[in-house]
């Protein structure tokens, strides 16, 4: 790039988003020596539409583009140059003129419970109250633990941590990879292991998107995309898109690398909002297959008599 040219990074104003965009420009800054000067990338914070309706579920008003539709105006406009997105937010197809060139190493995906009152979600009296904005975690916990109630809990994590301590719900769960890059992991009572509550897709990882005409952002961009967190997170979109996945589907699903990254690992978990009509399934195949392991094992849960419910039925 050229020495005067200042890189412009768009991003929501949340804590979380603003934590991921400042370590994107600090990896920027430390890999391309023409954005080492202080004032060569910017950080310009857009509000989207999910971050100002807070008091219905997303499910309710639009799904996942909320987090990113305004960012993608603004990215199409030449408003910003790069957008920093939590992957778990992007839709499966992005708009025209978007890429997604880039995603950095991926944290833990996996969910934290925090509560005051026990140490895990077995462990809450019948009648408890957990508040969760999540449909995939609303029917996981409905299905473990028919006992417990779910209520809608929206906003950014120290609302919903605020939310927690006036007693307003008796536990919530929160992503661990926020908690961490926020430094408040020290908050959760436990983490839940992936049998119990499997992650949302792509969750712990973030995603860069640029113009597709901006060929200079894909040469500052690809000394920071980390390959392996691609290849899990494409196999993960993959199933989601092929199950036509969307904020109104309690969908999950979580790959990993295994056998020295040769080969993948894919777990999915399908259901009804309620809890009911709980479908799971695992695939494992070559890393270089994917996303055809992604739609493979999206096709085995859609089949059957609920796959009309998970949005596979026409």
């Amino acid at each position: 790039m050229n020495a005067t040219e200042k890189v412009r990074i768009g991003t929501r104003g949340s804590p979380l988003a603003l934590a991921q965009a400042h370590e994107v420009r600090a990896r920027l800054t430390a890999s391309c020596p023409s954005l080492a000067a202080p004032e060569a990338v910017d950080i310009v914070v857009i509000r989207t539409t999910g971050d100002a309706i807070q008091d219905r579920p997303l499910s309710e008003i639009g799904g996942k583009g909320l987090f990113t539709r305004e960012l993608d105006e603004a990215m199409l406009r030449g408003d910003i140059d790069l957008a920093v997105h939590s992957m778990k937010d992007v839709p499966t197809v992005l708009p025209d003129g978007i890429d997604l060139p880039c995603m950095l190493e991926r944290e833990d995906p996996r969910d934290a419970f925090l509560s005051l009152k026990a140490s895990c979600l077995a462990d809450l009296p019948s009648d408890s109250v957990v508040g969760t904005a999540s449909l995939r975690r609303q029917a996981q916990i409905l299905a473990h633990f028919p006992h417990l109630r779910v209520q809608i809990l929206r906003g950014n994590v120290q609302t919903r941590m605020q939310r927690l301590e006036e007693g307003v719900v008796d536990a919530t769960l929160l992503a661990l990879a926020g908690l961490r890059r926020l430094g408040l992991d020290d908050r959760a009572t436990s983490v839940l292991d992936t049998d119990e509550m499997l992650p949302a897709v792509a969750q712990g990882a973030i995603g860069i998107t640029c113009r597709a005409s901006h060929r200079a952002m894909y040469d500052i961009l690809q000394p920071l995309s980390h390959l392996p967190t691609m290849i899990c997170v494409s196999c993960e979109r993959s199933f989601l898109q092929t199950l036509d996945g969307s904020c109104r589907t309690p969908i999950a699903g979580l790959a990993e690398l295994i056998e020295d990254g040769t080969r993948l690992l894919l777990r999915g978990f399908v259901a009804n909002p309620d809890g009911s009509g709980v479908r799971t399934g695992a695939r494992t195949g070559l890393a270089e297959d994917a996303i055809r392991l992604g739609r493979d094992l999206a096709m085995e849960l859609a089949a059957g008599p609920c796959g009309r419910a998970y949005g596979m039925g026409g």
